[in-house]
């Protein structure tokens, strides 16, 4: 459990300061390549189906699990420190809070500088909506809302399921450290899919079924989760605490998704902003519920105090996680 609770530190650390690697044989990439391949080779063969896209999510999680636990045993009966190398090289891949502040940071600069046309470019990079149909209030609205769902989709949830595989492995006497690497994998696994196939519109509506179920499911204590911790953030960073719990509690259930609500209705009390509402997508214009309807529109002050929230909420989520591994019977 010390390897685990050391690596997660650094991991966190590394993607916090330097963001996420970028280069051809990242562990993502190279599981969306898979995906790819595996989409393809399904179609080819006229399977196209909820039952295909099932296939292909156990198909993919399978074969990914077993190069994992390949390589990392042979990395560690070879020579351990190597294998501890590769465990923090992936878990820093796994973590993706500093890239996703990376990506924010340029839409801010642009819409303060009066460029709608860059800020919609940048925007354009985190989002599926039509950024061309955005104003600045629509583009700082969408930077708002990916910044709150992405801090559960791309950290909250990894740690969640790095400390939930941790303590399975140490109860039930298996190493905590490849235990929840392979619960991280599985989470960022179904997570890729998810946004590769996993739409309601064709030619996804049925392949895609089974990635947006699972990620749905995987998703679902993280989510409710991130209210309280992006609740201590927001006390940190003096934030609306209180009035971001109160419109939770009344607007997370409004939204489309099962899980994206709960975080982004938090965000939008505590910064007394409005998000949601009619929004454009490449089929057509979607009318979505307004989180927080008594607000008003988000700027680019809005964005800075959420990054400066989630950023603490980060350091709280972290700093329960290694008290948790810590008081666990295997440190």
């Amino acid at each position: 459990m010390v390897e685990l609770v050391a690596i997660l530190l650094i991991a966190f650390v590394l993607d916090l300061f330097l963001g996420d690697p970028r280069y051809e044989c990242h562990p993502i990439r190279l599981i969306g390549q898979s995906i790819l391949k595996g989409e393809q080779w399904l179609r080819t063969s006229g399977l196209h189906g909820r039952g295909a896209g099932c296939l292909l999510v156990l198909a993919i999680q399978a074969l990914s699990l077993a190069c994992f636990l390949f390589v990392d045993m042979l990395l560690h009966h070879v020579f351990s420190i190597l294998g501890l190398l590769f465990d923090l090289f992936l878990c820093y891949s796994f973590l993706a809070l500093g890239d996703l502040f990376g990506h924010i940071i340029p839409v801010i600069r642009a819409v303060e500088a009066g460029r709608l046309h860059e800020a919609r470019g940048h925007l354009a990079m985190m989002v599926g909506r039509d950024v061309e149909a955005l104003d600045d209030a629509g583009v700082c609205r969408g930077g708002v809302e990916t910044l709150a769902e992405n801090f559960v989709d791309g950290f909250l949830s990894p740690l969640f399921y790095c400390v939930a595989g941790g303590i399975l492995g140490c109860v039930t006497g298996l190493s905590p450290l490849r235990t929840a690497l392979c619960f991280m994998l599985v989470f960022k696994i179904a997570s890729t899919m998810d946004s590769m196939v996993g739409y309601k519109r064709a030619p996804y509506k049925h392949l895609g079924w089974g990635a947006a179920r699972l990620d749905d499911i995987l998703n679902f204590v993280p989510a409710r989760l991130s209210i309280m911790i992006l609740f201590l953030g927001a006390l940190v960073t003096r934030g609306h605490a209180l009035d971001g719990f109160r419109v939770a509690l009344r607007d997370r259930l409004m939204h489309d998704s099962p899980n994206a609500g709960h975080p982004e209705s938090f965000v939008a009390g505590a910064l007394h902003i409005r998000l949601g509402g009619p929004v454009k997508y490449p089929d057509g214009w979607h009318k979505k519920p307004w989180l927080g309807a008594e607000g008003k529109d988000p700027g680019p002050t809005q964005i800075c105090s959420i990054v400066e929230i989630i950023r603490s909420s980060a350091w709280m989520a972290m700093g329960l996680s290694l008290v948790i591994l810590a008081l666990s019977p295997c440190l």
